[in-house]
């Protein structure tokens, strides 16, 4: 809860609050909150925060510090100010809100309140400047930051158009977005996998680099049907069902192949089990697999762990 100095109070010892950019131009900055006023943010070189981009009106919003309160109030902006997801008019804030102005996503966090406004404004200055230079990218940041779900809720809302690229370790991911609803989606530039299958495989990673991209102009070879809300929905219900098989199920890199010699008796196999046994036959790894079938990835998953555990399959 609030206490009168605008702070959080954990275990009663009450920390002061900051406004941590996590996306965008200045990535990196934190502005501390009052203990009491206000915070004007905006274009215009005259306020307390300001953020030099076009999609940033000259007063775009409003922090508010109110006996220990904390409100986020829209000016009258052009492209609207978002709380976790959703266009505000004023709205109360708390630790752990995510707050979307332009291209910048803002955390409100604890913080050891050590850093004036003087010293935020300078490295937010400094974070603008040092930013990594990208001609065609309009925002970016890390999804251990911002989980892709949140992200995406906030696209949504902000009706983005772009192309939202997730760069991890290994793999690269785009999801095409059109006025805030996803469009297409691919793993790899592999096209010949279904959008959604896809979709639902990016929206789990937790670890990587996202960029918003200019949009493409393109056709696409089939399109996402449904509103993001309903696909973010299907997507936690099938991490579910894959997280439930847990360590039972090989990594999607895994070689599967069918044991030799072939001892159970394939007559005792399901028309599902045999399905996936074929698959196993005709390809090298279960990510191959579950893109050449036309089931949903966790029917695969769970076929894949009994037909294991029945020994008609091992993997490596």
């Amino acid at each position: 809860m609030g206490s009168e100095r605008g702070e959080l109070v954990i275990e009663g010892l009450a920390l002061p609050l900051a406004l941590r950019f996590i996306s965008g131009k200045y990535q990196g900055g934190e502005f501390p909150l009052p203990e009491d006023g206000e915070i004007v943010i905006g274009r215009s070189s005259e306020l307390e925060m300001v953020l030099v981009e076009d999609m940033v009106s000259r007063r775009h919003a409003k922090i508010s510090v109110e006996s220990g309160d904390i409100f986020l109030e829209d000016l009258g902006s052009t492209n609207g100010s978002f709380v976790n997801g959703e266009k505000i008019t004023r709205t109360k804030l708390a630790e752990g809100d995510r707050i979307l102005i332009g291209t910048s996503i803002i955390k409100v966090v604890a913080s050891d309140g050590s850093a004036s406004v003087q010293d935020a404004k300078a490295k937010m200055d400094a974070a603008a400047s040092s930013a990594r230079p990208s001609p065609v990218s309009t925002m970016t940041g890390s999804i251990a930051e911002v989980p892709l779900p949140d992200l995406l809720q906030l696209f949504s809302a902000s009706k983005k158009t772009g192309v939202l690229q997730i760069t991890t370790e290994d793999d690269v991911g785009s999801i095409y977005l059109e006025e805030g609803m996803v469009q297409f989606a691919v793993v790899n530039g592999d096209e010949s996998v279904p959008p959604e299958k896809a979709f639902y495989r990016v929206l789990v990673w937790d670890k990587g680099t996202f960029d918003l991209l200019p949009k493409v102009e393109r056709t696409f070879p089939t399109e996402i049907q449904g509103s993001i809300e309903g696909l973010l929905m299907e997507g936690m219900r099938q991490l579910d069902e894959i997280m439930r098989l847990g360590d039972a199920l090989p990594s999607l890199k895994s070689r599967i192949s069918v044991v030799s010699p072939l001892e159970k008796p394939l007559r005792d196999a399901s028309p599902e089990e045999l399905d996936v046994i074929q698959l196993a036959l005709n390809y090298d790894t279960l990510v191959d697999m579950m893109n050449h079938s036309g089931k949903p990835d966790p029917e695969v998953a769970e076929v894949v762990v009994t037909l294991l555990e029945k020994a008609y399959i091992t993997s490596d």
